[in-house]
């Protein structure tokens, strides 16, 4: 039977993986979005900045700081509205959920399996390289389906 917290839980990866499908085409312009925008409705930083109720210096500012990374949300939010647009924040991940719990899972076992290797060897008792590969995939299927409390912790 699933829990609650499964459901809610392959609700949320199947956002995320939506989420990479639908803009994983997209890459930040080298000018900016706002200048991109600006630009694409023939919009003069002066016109946008009486539509902001700011100065002209403040809309260059605001491109350069969208360049640094050191824009607001709330002023993108702003700015897109002022733009006839709408701002869209997302963190979009670089492979799929499932392939990303996967790696980490597979990451953490060998780490595991390396370490208590490492004791046996010391006693003469190490695995060989087949039967060691093996304990990894079983310990990385047991860790994703169990997802201990440090499944995210490096060591």
């Amino acid at each position: 039977m699933t829990s609650v917290k499964d459901t809610v839980k392959k609700q949320y990866t199947r956002l995320a993986n939506k989420a990479a499908l639908q803009f994983s085409m997209f890459q930040a312009p080298k000018i900016g979005w706002v200048e991109i925008m600006r630009k694409a409705l023939g919009m003069t930083a002066p016109e946008l900045a009486r539509r902001m109720g700011v100065t002209k210096a403040a809309i260059y500012q605001v491109e350069r700081k969208e360049l640094d990374g050191g824009v607001t949300l709330q002023q993108m939010d702003k700015l897109a509205t002022a733009l006839g647009g709408r701002f869209v924040y997302s963190i979009i991940p670089e492979n799929s959920i499932e392939d990303m719990l996967k790696n980490q899972a597979h990451k953490k076992a060998e780490n595991i399996i390396r370490r208590a290797n490492s004791h046996m060897a010391l006693e003469q008792q190490s695995l060989t390289l087949e039967k060691n590969n093996d304990e990894i995939e079983l310990l990385a299927e047991e860790l994703l389906r169990k997802r201990p409390s440090d499944f995210w912790e490096e060591k």
